[in-house]
Formats: structure tokens, C-alpha cells, sequence
């Protein structure tokens, strides 16, 4: 065996010291690198854990759901045009979503809580009549989201959907003046509630800033939420109108507005539709509609709510945010000349840059016109 020498030169012995080192360095670089791999695998891992939090965590688990109003999701009016915004979703995204359609006030808490329980969200709820029951259920949710149209509910986990029904009417109030032969037009409403009086004094606005002159006769077909749901009377209604000189009316009165319609289109007088485009309804005999885009507000919370933009508060669409309008189409364009459509045009740029103010009803419940 070889002894060690003196350091320097060719000693073995330092040969051999030397080369453990080295083994010795290799072996910790080896393993600060295989912990500096394991810590930026955690790393990453941890960036991909956090950005799929910021992601919308319901993106995928979305399980939206719509309660219709009295009247039903096959009005042809209200409620129908929130069907076809469910509907549009749906087809758009693939993702189903849930409905019911009351038939009694009990029902409107009873839903609300029934889908909450159920884990969906967004609920949205399609009437101010469900105000009281989303005060109540709401806050017992405070992590599913809430949508009610009609009406303002301040709450945090709720968005409220109101609209300028009192623009949408004076325009189309403006055509039914331009269009009457008689000097006389007609209004029936449904339920009679502040915002029905809304529609009916816009509506009045619109008749009397076109021909001073002008008589408007104005029914309301009851006070119980079956009035959105008796075409019969509305019929009825329109008859005693139109006996009275009205060759125009307009319903806002739900799918008893259907009745309306064809009571007009008999008599071989114009009616006007609301919230949905009814011009099809009684082609060449609908003057136009006051459409009223629920569609659009419902499709929008759904997919709101899908890609992580869902807010909370009061939303109010008028003719400037395109919540409102008239309807044109081939149902009705020869009913409709370019004067009249001319006038309509002007009415509604002059309330979109604020030269004409609509009285809102429901602020002072009272009508100027």
C-alpha cells in the first residue's frame, strides 16, 4: 500500500481527497437542481391552482333558471320574449337550463326557494310581483345570483332589470295618432298597477304631442294578476272601445292582449303589440309593437353569469340602451308610411338626446298628458 507524501506534485493520496470532493460538489448540484425542478413544479402547479380560481369557479357548473309570470311562458307576449332569451342561450352555449311557470302567488317564494335550494344561479324572476319573495329569499342565499325584471330589489347578490316602457309607448303612440281616421285611439291594460300606467301615459304622450286633439280611451281589464291572462275580456274591451270611435289600440296587458288583437283585426281596426313582436299575430291588422327586449336581458344575466362578468344592481334600459323600440317588419310595412315612420324616427332621436322628457308614471303616479 502506498503511503501518502508531502502535499504537492504527484501524491495519490491528494488524488484521491481531490476526487471525493468533486463527487461530493456533483452530488449536492444534483440535488439543489432536483429541488429546484420539484419547487418550480410547485410553482407552476400553485400558478395553475390560482388561475383557475380567478377563472369564473361557475363557468362550468352554471345552472341557470327562469320563473315566468301569470300568464305563462307561451303568452306571444312577456313572458314568451324571456323564453326566447333562455332559448337563444341554451342553443348558443349547449348549457340546459331549468323553468316553471306559476299559477298562483303562493308559487313565486315557493320557486324562488326551490330552485335556490337546488343550487341554481342565476334565478331570475319575471315580474314586480315577486318583489316581496326575492326580499325574503335572497339574503337566506348569499352566494347565488338573483335577477329580477320590473322591479329594483337593493340587495347584494341581486340585479334589477327595469325598463323605459314609457319611451317605447310614446312612440308608439305617435304612429296610432298618425294612423287613426277618427280621432279617437284606445289603451288597455292588464293588471292595473303603477307600471301599466306607465305604458298608458307614455302611450298618451306620444297621442297628444302628435295631434293635440286627440281622445284616448283607456280601460284596465282588472286588479288580480289574472288580468295578464283573459283574452275574452280583452276582446270584450276592445269592442266597447272601438264602439266608442277607437279605430287603434293599444294592449299592454300580457296574452289578454291577444284577445285584443284579433277583436281589432275582426272589426277591421289596428291594434298595437307589447313587450314581444306581435305584428304576426294579425298580419296587416297590427300597426307595429312595443317591443319591450326581456329577451335580451335574460340571455345577457345567463351569459353574464357564464363567463365570470355577472353584476349586481340596477340596470335601467330605455331607447338609448336599445331596451326598447317598435317593431317593423313585413307584417306591418304597408300599414306604416314614410311620414309616419319619419315622425317615430324624430320622436325617438329627440328622447335619446333628451330634447323630450317622457313622464314616468310610477315616479309621481300621475299622468300630465
Amino acid at each position: 500500500m502506498q503511503e501518502c507524501g508531502p502535499s504537492g506534485g504527484d501524491n495519490p493520496c491528494q488524488d484521491r481527497a481531490d476526487a471525493g470532493n468533486e463527487r461530493q460538489r456533483v452530488t449536492i448540484l444534483e440535488k439543489t437542481n432536483r429541488q429546484g425542478v420539484d419547487h418550480m413544479k410547485r410553482l407552476v402547479l400553485g400558478l395553475i391552482a390560482a388561475t383557475a380560481m380567478t377563472l369564473p369557479a361557475f363557468a362550468a357548473d352554471i345552472k341557470p333558471a327562469v320563473i315566468y309570470d301569470m300568464g305563462g311562458k307561451f303568452d306571444k307576449s312577456f313572458n314568451e320574449a324571456a323564453y326566447h332569451g333562455a332559448e337563444k342561450f341554451k342553443k348558443e352555449t349547449g348549457i340546459a337550463y331549468r323553468d316553471f311557470e306559476i299559477s298562483n302567488d303562493t308559487q313565486r317564494e315557493q320557486a324562488l326557494e326551490k330552485f335556490a335550494q337546488d343550487g341554481n344561479s342565476p334565478i331570475i324572476a319575471m315580474s314586480f310581483s315577486f318583489e316581496a319573495a326575492m326580499k325574503k329569499v335572497a339574503p337566506e342565499y348569499p352566494k347565488t345570483q338573483f335577477v329580477i325584471v320590473d322591479d329594483v330589489v337593493d340587495l347584494p347578490n341581486v340585479r334589477s332589470v327595469v325598463f323605459k316602457e314609457n319611451e317605447g309607448s310614446y312612440l308608439v303612440g305617435v304612429m296610432a295618432a298618425l294612423a287613426s281616421k277618427t280621432g279617437t285611439v284606445g289603451f288597455i291594460g292588464g293588471m292595473d298597477v303603477p307600471l301599466i300606467r306607465k305604458f298608458g301615459c307614455g302611450y298618451v304622450g306620444g297621442v297628444k304631442a302628435t295631434k293635440a286633439d286627440a281622445k284616448v280611451i283607456q280601460n284596465m281589464t282588472g286588479d288580480t294578476p289574472s288580468a295578464w291572462n283573459d283574452p275574452t275580456k280583452g276582446g270584450e274591451i276592445a269592442k266597447s272601445q272601438m264602439d266608442q270611435g277607437a279605430d287603434v289600440i293599444y294592449a299592454a296587458a300580457g296574452g289578454t292582449g291577444v284577445g285584443v288583437l284579433q277583436a281589432a283585426a275582426d272589426a277591421g281596426k289596428l291594434g298595437i303589440g307589447v313587450d314581444s313582436n306581435q305584428n304576426g299575430l294579425q298580419p296587416g291588422h297590427v300597426l307595429t309593437s312595443m317591443v319591450k327586449h326581456v329577451d335580451v336581458a335574460v340571455y345577457n344575466a345567463f351569459m353574464d353569469a357564464k363567463n365570470g362578468k355577472f353584476t349586481f344592481g340596477p340596470e335601467h334600459l330605455g331607447l338609448a340602451e336599445d331596451g326598447v323600440g317598435y317593431a317593423m317588419d313585413d307584417n306591418n310595412k304597408s300599414l306604416v308610411t314614410p311620414e309616419m315612420q319619419k315622425a317615430v324616427e324624430q320622436a325617438k332621436a329627440d328622447i335619446i338626446s333628451g330634447k323630450v322628457k317622457v313622464h314616468d308614471y310610477t315616479s309621481d303616479n300621475a299622468c300630465p298628458y
